[in-house]
Formats: C-alpha cells, structure tokens, sequence
C-alpha cells in the first residue's frame, strides 16, 4: 500500500520522477548504497522523529547522525526517534521505506544541509526495495521541506565503534 500511495503522490506531483525497484533491500543506508551501486551519503534517509511535542521528518545524506546540540538548537528540544508502529501510522510507510512522499498524515519536513553534499540523492520511495533518484533541491521543493543543520557526518572511527 505504501509504494502505492507513492506511485499516486509521484503521478500527481511529479510524473517525471521514476521509482527505481530493484528487487533488492534498500531498507538500510548499506543495503540502499550496495544495491543501488551509491555511496552511502547519497542514500537520503528519512528520520521520523519527535522533538517536544511535534512530530517531523528529517531527510539527510545516509551517512549523517542527528546532532542532539544542533537539533535542540534548530527545533528547541530533542530529538527522540519514533518506534516502527508509530512511524507506519504517521506515515503511511514501514522501516525501510519512510520517505517524504505519499503521506498518510500531513507532517513537517526538513532537509538537512548534508543532502546538498551530492549533486543526486535517492531517498526510499514507500518500500523496502523501491527508491527514487532526484536531486536534493527538486526533493526540498516537491515536499516544501525547510533546510536545517541538523546532522553531523559520521567518521570513519565512529562507524567502525558500531
């Protein structure tokens, strides 16, 4: 249903945008990356989170973390990640497949800066095999999305303590 409610949101806002289905998980950052053939950064990843009482969604290059000090800066809380159910009735889309497009709710957006790092990204498109390829401003501007520094790229050093 999710992939569906993307297909129709594409069709009426962006009939030129084509969703990329290979057949393969895209559910992970690493999984997207290997089976689109991508750095991971260019993976556009859709964080569904509340900060005091308001729910939003963060898109930002795959391999950026949430800054705790910069969210409280930008939103004036912290961030706290929503769990599988509450992301899937708030959107409309299961882990692995949260993307801005297609709503099941009507939920601010915002891009973090770390986006604009990549002259394409390809963020999840409703499915955990199922993308899309534009580039970070046309992703802003399709969801009305507000641009944040929000995110702090990950090191080398921080992955490998994962």
């Amino acid at each position: 249903m999710s992939l569906e409610s993307v297909k129709a949101w594409l069709a009426a806002n962006a009939p030129d945008i084509a969703i990329i289905d290979q057949g393969e998980s895209t559910a992970t950052v690493a999984d997207a990356a290997r089976t689109l053939g991508v750095e991971p950064g260019q993976i556009a990843k859709t964080l569904s989170v509340r900060i005091n009482d308001e729910v939003v969604l963060i898109v930002a290059r795959g391999d950026a973390r949430l800054d705790n000090r910069k969210t409280k800066a930008a939103f004036g809380g912290r961030p706290r990640m929503l769990g599988a159910v509450e992301v899937f009735e708030l959107t409309g889309h299961r882990v692995g497949g949260v993307c801005p497009f297609g709503l099941a709710t009507p939920i601010p957006v915002y891009c973090d800066l770390s986006l604009k790092d990549f002259a394409e990204v390809y963020p999840a498109a409703g499915s955990t095999t199922s993308s899309v390829m534009l580039t970070p401003e046309r992703l802003a501007a399709l969801v009305n999305a507000k641009w944040v520094d929000v995110c702090q790229q990950a090191t080398a050093e921080a992955e490998a303590a994962e």
